[in-house]
Parts: structure tokens; C-alpha cells; sequence
């Protein structure tokens, strides 16, 4: 093994790159690598960078400023954003760390911040490359319309709310669904919300014009809103409308609380991989990053004993927004409601809980990218960068009311939802069906759907990544 990175004529001193490895992970001084870093593999140069960043995610954790920065200088020596997959998500995760321990200092941080321009209009622009390069949004508008036009079967008169209005692909196809009807279309209304006032403006423009190519009787109400300013007064449903709501990414958000960092940021005190498990990491067949941390980041992280575990009772501090919002929603009474989520644990109560979960959800996207996308492509720079690499930043960098990426698993939706007296409707099989011959007429490969509890779960290889589920009221 040790030939494999030994150069020529180097002594049995520097023959074995693990022992230098584990030297300089340890040595506070030691902050330039070892020129054997820049000969190992792509998987073996992946696995010392997994290392290094939870070393360094774990002196950010525990307030050490040193020896972070000395983690961050090692692995800028390895990491890029244009580099292979596991040194693009480097780049990102070191970005976000920095910017966490910046916050220790407002002053600077902001000074350093203060003339970047936060454009909702890139925001919107990334969101459709995500769209177009990645399946999991076409994939969420299908199966949700699919549930939406089984339960709305019969009905004369549907109004659909859509959360976040952007993408005007969903209702396109489902307004061309509902024209096919045996009884006919229905008279539809889709009360949209979005922030930004031209957004809707566009969504209303492209839906009315194909409605009437249709000649489906037709309505767009924008509200100009963030979800959690919204107004629920203004979504005016009428009665005798049967009423449908679509949330694609977007509920996670209200989950955000005015925690106390300083209770919510302790360490884990995980302890640092010793060379003999890094010699059988080393000596491993070649995996996938994302198969090597789902199996193996047990030894190199290990859960403090409060971490927030699936099975853990939802907190009523962190659920108070979200279960007034669900209530309301509830009152409402609408005949479905369709939930598409991050299927990961990004709202845990300490950093290094995030940081894990945070590799091993987006090693799996980064790896589709990986899969259908060309390294050298500005579409998926932009998707990595100005999507994957802000959440990362949000997961990871913020606290309190800032931290709104705060992803959660299927099992904790089903949970805080039945709280809410809403019951699950399961996803049919036509629903699965449409959604896989989708993923066929793309070529779409290695992508996978699975059916779980009535829900549907979106996969790369097999890991889990989004969850797509259906409730209804259930009156007691």
C-alpha cells in the first residue's frame, strides 16, 4: 500500500504516507503538507479530507481557533471547487466553518460581508438549474400532481396553494392532466406565494396563457409573502372549493427558532481517527464517499448522549411556529395536502451532529452532479455553489432565527403532522410508476424511488435523500 504514494528513492522514514497523515492532523505546527498528499488517489486523498474536516469541524465546535485555523490551512492544500467530488464539498464545508468561527467576531464578520449582494433574482435562477439538472423537483411535481388529480376526482370547483411559486412546469402539467379529464377540467384556482412580486408575475403569465390553450376556467392569485410572514386571511378560500396544498422544500424553514448558540453549540468530544483505522481505510475496496460515510463515520464521530435521535419527542419550543402553522393550515380544511422534505437530520441540537449528517447528505448530491454533469459545466458551478454551498454555510455557519435550513427526517414529519390531526394518504402506485418512467424517458441512472409507510422516497444509489408524503384531515 505504502508503494503506492512512495516516490523513488524516499527513506523508510517518509515511506508511509499514514504516518506523516496522523502527524500532521496532531501537530498544531505542522501546517504545510506532505508533497505525497498530492500524489494519493482521488479515493485516498477523499478519505484524509473527510478526516481533516471533522478534526477541524471539531476544533470550530470546541472554540479552539488555532488549531481551526490550522485544519482549515491543511485542507486548502487539498480542496477545490473544481477538483473532484469530495474536493469540491471540502471547499464548501471549510468555507462554512470559517464563516462560523467569524461570527465570534461581528465586527469583522460584517465588515467582510457588507458589500455582498444578496439577489433573490440568482436565487431563483440557481433553483431552475436545479430543476433542470437534478431529477428530484420533477420528480416531487409529479408525484404531487399525481395525488392531487386522484383526490380531486369528481370535484367541480379546486384550489390548489402552492408554498413556493416559482416553477411554472408543475401546474403546466397538471393543468394539461385536468384537460384530459373523462368529466371534463374543473374550474381552478392556485393562490401562489413567492417574495418576489415579479416571480409570480411570470407564473401568472404562463399559466393563464396555457389554460387558455386548454380552455380550462382558470384563476392566479399571488401573494407576495415569505412563508413565515404569510397571511393566511389572504389565501381567501371560498366555500364549496376543494382545497389542495403543495409544499416542495419549504416547511423545514418554520422550524427556525430564537435558540441560545452558546446551549446549542457544544462539542461532542469525538475523538480523533487513530492511524490503525486509518490503515484499514486505506486498505478498503473502493467505495462511493457517500456509501464510506454512511458506513464508517461511526468511527470517527460518535453522538454525544443528548443528540436528537428520529425517535426523540418533538420539543414544543422548536415545534411552537410550525404547529401554529399547521393548525391553521388544518382549519382550513383542506381535501390534501402533499409534503416534499430533505430526507436528513440537519436540524440537530449540536454542530458536529450537522456536520456529519450535513457529508453524508450532500456527498450523495454531490455525487449525482458527479454522475450527469460535466466537471467544467458553469450550470452545476452555480448549483454547487450558490445552493448546495448556502445551505451548507446555513446548516452549519448559523444559529438561532438565521439557521432555516433545518432539515428533518420522514419519521419526524409523520410525527409533528399527526400532532397536527392531519392523517397520512398513501402515494399510489400509478404515482410511483409515473415517477420512474420518468427517470426512464431522462436516463436518468442510478436514481431510485421507494415506497415507505404510504410515502415515497427519493434515492441516489440507496441513500435517501428528499421524502414525498400526502395527508388529509382527520377529524376526531
Amino acid at each position: 500500500m505504502a508503494g503506492m504514494v512512495q516516490e523513488e528513492g524516499s527513506s523508510s522514514v517518509t515511506s508511509s504516507p499514514l504516518q506523516f497523515f496522523s502527524l500532521m492532523s496532531l501537530s498544531p505546527g505542522f501546517g504545510s503538507p506532505y508533497p505525497w498528499l498530492r500524489e494519493l488517489k482521488s479515493e485516498e486523498r477523499g478519505l484524509c479530507l473527510i478526516h481533516l474536516l471533522v478534526a477541524c469541524a471539531n476544533h470550530v465546535a470546541a472554540g479552539s481557533v488555532e488549531n481551526a485555523n490550522i485544519g482549515l490551512e491543511q485542507i486548502s492544500h487539498l480542496a477545490s471547487p473544481d477538483g473532484d467530488t469530495m474536493q469540491r464539498i471540502a471547499a464548501y464545508f471549510t468555507e462554512a466553518l470559517a464563516d462560523r468561527m467569524l461570527k465570534a467576531w461581528p465586527g469583522l464578520h460584517k465588515a467582510l460581508n457588507s458589500t455582498k449582494i444578496a439577489s433573490v433574482t440568482e436565487e431563483i435562477i440557481v433553483q431552475k438549474l436545479f430543476f433542470e439538472l437534478c431529477p428530484f423537483l420533477k420528480l416531487a411535481y409529479v408525484i404531487t400532481n399525481q395525488a392531487i388529480v386522484e383526490a380531486m376526482e369528481g370535484e367541480k370547483m379546486v384550489h390548489i396553494i402552492d408554498l413556493y411559486s416559482f416553477e411554472p412546469a408543475q401546474w403546466i402539467n397538471l393543468l394539461q392532466t385536468l384537460s384530459a379529464r373523462p368529466e371534463g377540467p374543473p374550474h381552478l384556482r392556485i393562490t401562489g406565494i413567492h417574495e418576489q412580486k415579479e416571480v409570480l408575475e411570470q407564473m401568472a403569465l404562463r399559466l393563464t396563457e396555457e389554460a387558455e390553450k386548454l380552455d380550462i376556467p382558470f384563476q392566479f392569485n399571488p401573494i407576495v409573502s415569505k412563508l413565515e410572514n404569510l397571511d393566511l386571511e389572504s389565501l381567501r378560500v371560498k366555500t364549496g372549493e376543494a382545497l389542495a396544498v403543495s409544499s416542495v422544500l419549504q416547511l423545514h424553514s418554520l422550524l427556525a427558532i430564537d435558540d441560545d448558540p452558546h446551549k446549542r453549540n457544544s462539542p461532542s468530544a469525538p475523538k480523533t481517527p487513530n492511524s490503525n483505522h486509518l490503515q484499514r481505510v486505506f486498505q478498503m475496496n473502493h467505495r462511493t464517499l457517500g456509501e464510506w460515510l454512511e458506513k464508517d463515520s461511526i468511527h470517527v464521530f460518535s453522538p454525544s448522549p443528548d443528540s436528537a435521535s428520529a425517535s426523540t419527542p418533538l420539543s414544543p419550543a422548536a415545534s411552537a411556529k410550525m404547529g401554529n402553522f399547521l393548525n391553521a393550515l388544518w382549519g382550513l380544511s383542506p381535501k390534501l395536502m402533499v409534503v416534499t422534505e430533505q430526507e436528513s437530520n440537519h436540524n440537530g441540537a449540536t454542530l458536529m451532529e450537522r456536520v456529519m449528517e450535513a457529508l453524508n447528505f450532500y456527498a450523495a448530491m454531490f455525487d449525482c452532479l458527479e454522475s450527469t454533469v460535466s466537471r467544467a459545466s458553469i450550470e452545476r458551478q452555480k448549483v454547487e455553489k450558490m445552493l448546495f454551498g448556502e445551505e451548507i454555510k446555513n446548516i452549519i455557519a448559523c444559529e438561532g432565527t438565521e439557521r432555516k435550513e433545518r432539515h428533518e427526517k420522514l419519521e419526524k414529519w409523520i410525527l409533528r403532522l399527526e400532532l397536527a390531526g392531519f392523517g397520512r394518504v398513501p402515494l399510489s402506485y400509478h404515482g410511483m410508476l409515473q415517477a420512474r418512467r420518468l427517470l426512464q424517458n431522462y436516463g436518468y441512472d442510478g436514481y431510485k424511488i421507494k415506497e415507505e409507510n404510504g410515502c415515497l422516497v427519493m434515492c441516489w444509489q440507496d441513500r435517501p435523500l428528499f421524502s414525498v408524503s400526502a395527508w388529509r384531515l382527520r377529524r376526531s
